[in-house]
C-alpha cells in the first residue's frame, strides 16, 4: 500500500467547499499539500509541521485551511470559496527534509496518487 492516499476531491460550484484528507501509513513529520493544473508546474498550497506550525501560500491564505489528527494518521486540506482556478490535481507529500522552502515540491520524498478538485464557474 502507498504511504500516503488521497480523498475527497470532486466537482464543486464556485464559491464552494471541499475537504481533502490524506490517510498516512505510518508518521511523517513535516507534511504537505499541493496541486498541479494541467500545462502548469506543481505548486504549494500549504504546510504544517508535526506539532502543528503552518505555512501557506500567500495567495491562498483565509480560504484554505491545513490541519492533522496524529491519532487518526490523517492530513487534512479545508477549501472554502473555491475559485475556477483551484481547479487541480490535490497532492498529499510527506518526508519533509527541513532543509529547502516546506512549499517546494523538491523538499518531499513520499507522494500520494492524488484527487481531482474541479471548480466550476
Amino acid at each position: 500500500q502507498a504511504p500516503l492516499m488521497e480523498s475527497g476531491g470532486g466537482s464543486v460550484q464556485a464559491g464552494g467547499s471541499l475537504r481533502l484528507s490524506c490517510k498516512v501509513r505510518g508518521y511523517f513529520s513535516g507534511m504537505g499539500w499541493f496541486r498541479q493544473a494541467p500545462g502548469k508546474e506543481r505548486e504549494g498550497v500549504a504546510a504544517i509541521d508535526e506539532n502543528g506550525p503552518t505555512t501557506y501560500a500567500d495567495s491562498l491564505k483565509g480560504r484554505f485551511t491545513i490541519s492533522r489528527d496524529n491519532e487518526k494518521n490523517t492530513l487534512y486540506l479545508q477549501m472554502n470559496s473555491l475559485q475556477s482556478e483551484d481547479s487541480a490535481m490535490y497532492y498529499c507529500a510527506g518526508g519533509y527534509d527541513y532543509r529547502g522552502s516546506a512549499l517546494e515540491s523538491s523538499s518531499y520524498s513520499y507522494w500520494g496518487q492524488g484527487t481531482q478538485v474541479t471548480v466550476s464557474s
